[in-house]
């Protein structure tokens, strides 16, 4: 009796075929393999197995991989919570059972003799966790697949790099670190050595990993890059990002650098997770107008009336922390409102690229944001455009920072987390389980915050009240 999933989706040339794997494994090339799942924070977590034990017996014995349910209702300190349907003390904290993806497996070469497979969950009836992350994306995916159409995406990734360990970097409580580059090398070709060193052994370990790098950039903080993957299939392009911070992580602790991917991890500092997104039927891309080049369809106006119309409601997918909002500032390059325009980068959707390529890009979710959930987001909105034939309001020229408080993006994730939760649209896009869970997880995430004295408090009231 075997348990992995083997039709999902086919085998990149760049991944291990089964038998590449089982090759690899019985020479010695791989001794551990990593079975994960991306949590809601969209991290990848799981378990590291013996490589024999893995294809012995949970490929083809009667073993199954299983992993807490509290997986998918923590908060980032991987903190048990209360109030989840799924999990907690009321039902024991009991198991999912874990069903390798093999079409998924790839080396990890930052990671010695080592192979990660990524999973679906199962619940106790079978069936995927409806609030996992990868489960959410794959409903909205196959819901605009019942329409006909078939998503392509590319994510442009923001993070911060700064000198030393995350000990050294924890012990100084986060503050005073040294980015890699002391001034703005946006669009650089003049890297530091240590930052060249850097990111060569970062895209040389995901090319090896099966995702290729499209671009790297410098960007305009301090120590910031922005790392942009080549347009293909969506869950591939939602882990790509996944194994991106695990690779950042690790390829940085070998060089004593350390990267954070906080939305805002100082003062008028911003990192971003951008989504490039188009809708195709069959091989013909159809945001773009055939007979109007450079406008978009009547297809694509009804997707950007969608996401004007949803994304408003679903902010806790794509901006999920209360650091996330001191993200969307005026003339920071993050929207602070929902807008949209051509090739305008003040605009919470760009309209961008050229004839065939013509597509959107998504630029509200943060560095912080979890890829599935964010593109699940963007995706349910989508649909609502298509299914409403809902039309949009007059794009926006010029700057896109002024005159739009009737459409202003949520300061604060208790305000985003107040439209969310009474959001009619989110349940009918997403369904109510969703909609209580990651409304579960936004409340945790105020109440660590409300507890807790801030730097700012003390500075500001400490001598003066």
């Amino acid at each position: 009796m075997t348990h992995q999933n083997t039709t999902r989706r086919t085998v990149p040339p760049s991944r291990l075929a089964l038998e590449d794997l089982r090759t690899a494994i019985a020479d010695g090339r791989i001794q551990t393999v990593l079975l994960a799942v991306v949590d809601a924070q969209g991290r990848a977590k799981g378990k590291a197995y013996n490589a024999r034990f893995f294809l012995d017996q949970l490929v083809d014995g009667d073993a199954a991989g299983e992993m807490c349910a509290y997986i998918f209702a923590t908060d980032m300190e991987m903190t048990p919570l209360p109030g989840f349907e799924l999990t907690g003390w009321q039902a024991g904290y009991g198991d999912v059972r874990l069903v390798p993806d093999l079409g998924s497996a790839r080396l990890l070469p930052w990671l010695p003799r080592t192979a990660l497979v990524f999973a679906d969950a199962l619940g106790a009836d079978e069936q995927p966790v409806p609030v996992a992350p990868a489960t959410i994306l794959r409903r909205q995916i196959e819901a605009l697949a019942g329409l006909g159409l078939t998503v392509k995406t590319g994510l442009e990734a923001e993070f911060i790099l700064y000198q030393g360990t995350l000990a050294q970097a924890a012990a100084a409580g986060f503050r005073g670190l040294r980015p890699v580059t002391a001034d703005n090398r946006d669009y650089a070709l003049d890297y530091p050595a240590e930052l060249v060193r850097y990111t060569t052994r970062l895209t040389a370990a995901l090319a090896g990993a099966g995702h290729p790098v499209e671009a790297v950039k410098g960007e305009g903080a301090p120590g910031q890059v922005e790392v942009t993957f080549p347009y293909g299939d969506p869950v591939a392009a939602c882990e790509q990002h996944v194994l991106l911070k695990h690779a950042a992580r690790a390829i940085g602790e070998r060089q004593r650098l350390v990267p954070t991917f906080m939305a805002a991890p100082a003062d008028r500092v911003a990192s971003g997770l951008h989504l490039h997104v188009s809708l195709w039927r069959g091989e013909e891309p159809v945001l773009a107008d055939r007979e109007r080049p450079g406008e978009l369809s009547e297809l694509g106006r009804q997707v950007v009336a969608g996401l004007l119309e949803g994304l408003p409601e679903l902010a806790p997918l794509y901006a999920p922390n209360a650091n996330s909002y001191k993200r969307y500032r005026p003339h920071s390059f993050a929207p602070t409102s929902y807008t949209w325009g051509r090739d305008n980068r003040s605009c919470a959707v760009r309209v961008v690229g050229h004839g065939r390529g013509l597509h959107l890009e998504i630029r509200l979710p943060g560095a912080d944001a979890s890829p599935h959930l964010a593109l699940a987001a963007t995706l349910a909105a989508a649909r609502c455009g298509i299914e409403g034939s809902l039309k949009p309001p007059a794009a926006t020229t010029g700057d896109g920072y002024r005159d739009h408080a009737d459409a202003a993006v949520p300061t604060s994730l208790r305000e985003a987390l107040r439209l969310f939760e009474a959001s009619t649209l989110a349940g009918d896009l997403l369904g109510p389980d969703v909609v209580a869970h990651y409304a579960n997880l936004a409340q945790a995430e105020l109440r660590v915050h409300d507890a807790r004295v801030t730097d700012v408090e003390l500075a500001r009231g400490f001598a003066q009240t």
